[in-house]
């Protein structure tokens, strides 16, 4: 089976077109459809369903794609293992992130691995939406999150608790809520993907239904509206920690409930052999937001 077949079809299955992974590899359309024609006559098997104006994995597809994903893990693990012996890290470090932390954390941390590792080249995709790494073709996601179990491996590089804050002048005018039910009382930014807000109270998770005249799709919105006096938001320690340390947002803690406790992870596909860049990439992030702690202390 040829290699380069195989990564055709997983650049097929993650851009979804013939046109945009022929784009993608350097080649044509028309060679792209050949040699995806020889890899199903190997396999005795139709790979995707294409029509004019959609492409899908078939069942049969689906089933090929984790080992297709296992077969370029493997070559590009060896590679690695060969190319990378005396000359630092090389190869291409496909990474997904949260906007935020993406921009202030991310972006430092593969800037300084790039500075050190001529050969390494970096793909970053910020988005605050969950992204299959598979079905992309990524190494590797950071992620905010309390995570579940499933079959990817997951590393927790840092605790980053929610965390209630409003403006001074906001807290000026119109005080602080003192208990959960004080909120009611209070215009609150939500996050579109958060209807209500997470806390603890005695062990247990306690969810507040929260409202106000302000909600968006990203943190970077909603913390804007909350420096600006609109209301009180709550967001991730490291989406705050800069602004609370200049000032620009105050911490509020209520009496009766602590905020939910979740973490920043990295998520990578289950593999037998991970890429030293990858492994470079987490030491460095983990080491990052350990010594941005250690500076500005919560």
């Amino acid at each position: 089976m040829d290699l380069e077949d195989v990564a055709l079809f997983r650049a097929i299955a993650s851009v979804g077109s013939l046109s945009a992974a022929a784009r993608q590899m350097g080649t044509t359309p028309m060679l792209v459809s050949r040699r995806l024609a020889g890899l199903e006559a190997e396999l005795g098997a139709r790979l995707f369903h294409r029509t004019t104006r959609s492409l899908s994995l078939t069942p049969e597809g689906e089933a090929f794609l984790p080992h297709a994903v296992t077969l370029m893990e493997a070559r590009e693990s060896a590679l690695d293992s060969v190319a990378s012996g005396g000359s630092g890290l090389s190869g291409l470090l496909k990474i997904t992130a949260p906007n935020v932390i993406g921009h202030s954390i991310v972006v430092p941390v593969v800037a300084g691995l790039i500075a050190d590792n001529p050969g390494l080249r970096v793909d970053l995709t910020l988005s605050d939406g969950v992204i299959d790494l598979v079905t992309a073709g990524l190494d590797v996601a950071v992620r905010v999150a309390v995570m579940k179990p499933s079959d990817m491996i997951t590393t927790r590089v840092a605790d980053n608790p929610f965390t209630l804050c409003a403006s001074p002048e906001y807290i000026a005018r119109f005080g602080e809520p003192i208990t959960a039910e004080d909120l009611a009382r209070h215009p609150c930014l939500k996050l579109h993907a958060m209807e209500s807000w997470p806390f603890t109270r005695d062990g247990e998770t306690h969810r507040v239904r929260v409202s106000g005249p302000f909600s968006a799709s990203t943190v970077d919105a909603v913390r804007a509206a909350c420096i600006a006096g609109v209301g009180i938001a709550m967001l991730t320690y490291w989406d705050l920690h800069e602004q609370i340390e200049r000032g620009d947002l105050k911490r509020i803690v209520l009496a009766d409930v602590t905020p939910l406790e979740v973490g920043i992870w990295v998520v990578f596909p289950t593999r037998s052999h991970v890429p030293g860049r990858v492994r470079a990439f987490i030491d460095a992030l983990r080491d990052r937001l350990q010594a941005a702690a250690s500076h500005g202390a919560r």
